[in-house]
């Protein structure tokens, strides 16, 4: 860059400086949405800067380094500045403030903007019918030259033990702001395989209600139905972001260094295992649903062959009591000192051969 481009830069920079000052906190329109906001040049953290643009300063001085700044929900009028200051695309700067999308990964000029959803596994010591089991959130990453802004949107998945951890690894850090991209990527897909891993216990413990003995505790319909919504959630928030990172991982992007690329292809395989798992528990869901709904039916049908059977062991007396309270004058032994006797043995005999073929039969 010629010395006359690199001062018109600069004052384009300062107009916009002057139109937006960030640097102040006790005026920075942000507020406590700034996470972080650290310059780093060759992998290593610049001196501590006042504000967003004079850490930007820092870094196009050197001409190399770059940016990284965390935000934590920000509103329209708090990301504005930001979104001025770095030149983000408006369609971006709406997603990335209003959230609920699904991941993509969308290129503007030389930014890339990604969208990934962060996962995490709510504790429970039962699984019922309203158990919450996963909680998602949202995590978009400007990915520009010399910057990389992340927004963060939910309760969890903070990146400050990401940012550590990355600090601490220098050289990979000097590898500029596709190296956070990819500690990123990576660090979402490591939750969402914890998760799947929390995830395959609840399946289990289900399973195994589900064929446990008549009269231990079963699982019903509406604890299977719930794990079923929640592996769905986790579903949608792993599944599309396959063509995102093979895009990351196979094809040329801006801002991503080329020796980059085959740790994307490192995270593409962990995310399709994760994807498979998920799959194959959606699928092992939908058969223990189906063997709860047989036993259901199972055990209904067990309990009407018993009422049934016990119902036909009544008949007899009822028919026999039945018969003899007609009052009719002429019946036989009505007379007979020993009628009374003779019928109660007659049903008695009579229901306890029906008992024992009933329960020869397996219906008592």
């Amino acid at each position: 860059m010629s010395m006359v481009g690199g001062l018109r830069k600069m004052a384009r920079l300062a107009r916009r400086v002057r139109r937006v000052d960030l640097s102040h906190p006790a005026r920075s329109p942000l507020g406590t949405t700034v996470v972080n906001c650290v310059a780093y040049r060759d992998g290593r953290r610049l001196r501590a800067a006042d504000g967003i643009e004079e850490s930007l300063r820092q870094v196009r001085k050197y001409g190399d380094g770059f940016v990284w700044i965390g935000l934590h929900e920000p509103s329209e009028e708090e990301f504005e500045g930001v979104a001025e200051l770095f030149g983000l695309h408006p369609l971006a700067v709406e997603d990335a403030v209003h959230a609920h999308q699904r991941p993509k990964l969308e290129r503007y000029d030389d930014v890339l903007f990604t969208v990934f959803k962060t996962v995490t596994y709510v504790e429970h010591e039962r699984l019922t019918a309203t158990s919450e089991v996963v909680d998602t959130g949202e995590l978009m990453v400007f990915t520009g030259p010399d910057f990389v802004v992340t927004v963060r949107h939910g309760r969890h998945g903070s990146l400050g033990p990401l940012r550590e951890a990355l600090e601490a690894d220098v050289e990979q850090l000097a590898k500029g702001p596709s190296a956070v991209l990819h500690a990123i990527a990576d660090h979402v897909v490591d939750d969402c395989l914890a998760v799947v891993d929390a995830v395959q216990a609840d399946i289990e413990q289900v399973e195994t209600d589900v064929f446990a003995p008549r009269g231990a505790e079963s699982a019903d319909a509406g604890r299977i139905y719930q794990l079923k919504r929640e592996l769905l959630e986790l579903k949608r928030a792993v599944v599309p972001l396959a063509r995102p990172v093979a895009t990351l991982a196979t094809e040329p992007c801006p801002s991503v260094d080329p020796a980059i690329q085959p740790y994307f292809r490192d995270v593409a395989d962990h995310l399709a295992r994760a994807g498979e798992q998920i799959s194959a528990f959606d699928g092992l869901v939908d058969s223990i649903l189906q063997a709860h709904l047989a036993q259901v039916t199972v055990a209904q049908n067990e309990d009407m062959r018993k009422i049934t059977a016990w119902a036909a062991i009544i008949a007899v007396p009822t028919m026999v009591c039945g018969v003899y309270g007609m009052n009719f004058e002429h019946m036989p032994e009505l007379r007979w000192a020993y009628g009374y006797p003779f019928a109660l043995g007659v049903i008695a005999v009579a229901c306890f051969f029906i008992y024992r073929g009933f329960k020869r039969n397996g219906w008592l």
